[in-house]
């Protein structure tokens, strides 16, 4: 049997192939290697001009454990996080290895995102960096379990979850969180002159809501609410898995409960009102429409606050 052989060219050494693309040896090095003979600019006092709101990191993903009420009761996924505080003038700029080093310190713990964990976190975060104030903002796709209505056949949907808590340490605190779901709206003014059907649309719900401070995850789990606030004032639902008869049921609700972009924000802002937990929100919901190349927008803010006194 013959075997063929290739001729290979003939290659200079490793070292010398990155000197031929410009690597140099190391200079003569003179500045210190000990960290306590280091240069510390970020921790210069000085009059720096001006106080600065926010000084951090962001976009920082890391493993999380989310748990719910709702099945799959305990999940991993991907938290994208953003660690802030503020710094006041005569401060050139904050230690930004500290951020990192207490995610990886909660991480080894086994870091599961709830507002209670991240409360305790800000307010670490703020001893850690010895200044008045922190903030951590984490964004996560959630899953839930949804059966279809007639089969109950099952699968699982996602929704996209927020959560932002500030610590101050005159303040306390402040805690926003945010669902984005999608739902199904049935137009009513389709169905109102069309001789057989209706057009229908999915609809993109963002709901961001202020929590009263003392919130707690024990009592309460705020996807759960945020979630059905929006699901249960669409047309429908979706689902991951449909046979004929959930489809059926389905399409029924839909044609039976119409619904405008501007009967959505509405009706999940009543919803939002009726939360005792629930301090300010922002509703907001675009459909994609079916039969234009637009889509229809609307959106409410409110505050409850504005209403004492």
């Amino acid at each position: 049997m013959q075997i063929n052989t290739i001729s290979l060219k003939k290659l200079p050494p490793k070292e010398e192939r990155h000197k031929l693309f410009g690597s140099v040896p190391p200079a003569e090095k003179k500045k210190p290697t000990e960290k306590s003979k280091m240069a510390d600019l970020q921790n210069l006092k000085r009059d720096f001009l001006f106080a600065l709101d926010t000084v951090g990191v962001a976009n920082v993903k890391y493993p999380i454990r989310v748990t719910s009420r709702q099945a799959p009761i305990e999940q991993t996924t991907i938290g994208t996080f953003t660690f802030s505080s503020s710094i006041p003038a005569d401060s050139k700029g904050t230690n930004m290895s500290r951020f990192m080093e207490l995610l990886e310190e909660y991480h080894q713990a086994g870091f599961t995102i709830t507002i209670d964990e991240l409360k305790q976190f800000t307010k670490d975060l703020s001893k850690k960096l010895e200044q008045e104030d922190a903030s951590i903002s984490v964004t996560f796709p959630w899953f839930y379990e949804r059966e279809a209505p007639q089969t109950f056949a099952a699968g699982l949907n996602h929704a996209e979850a927020s959560i932002s808590v500030r610590y101050s340490r005159n303040e306390d605190y402040q805690i926003n969180v945010s669902l984005k779901s999608l739902i199904t709206t049935l137009c009513p003014c389709s169905k109102e002159i069309s001789e057989y059907s209706a057009h229908n649309q999915r609809g993109n719900v963002t709901i961001e809501t202020e929590l009263d401070p003392s919130f707690s995850d024990t009592e309460e789990d705020w996807k759960i609410l945020l979630l059905e606030a929006a699901e249960s004032n669409a047309s429908a639902r979706l689902h991951p898995i449909l046979k004929r008869p959930d489809e059926k049921m389905v399409t029924e609700q839909a044609y039976e409960n119409p619904r405008f972009v501007e009967d959505m924000v509405r009706l999940i802002a009543a919803d939002l009102y009726e939360i005792p937990s629930v301090m300010k929100f922002h509703v907001a919901c675009r459909n994609e429409e079916s039969i234009h190349m637009h889509d229809a927008i609307a959106s409410i803010t409110y505050d409850k606050r504005n209403e004492q006194g």
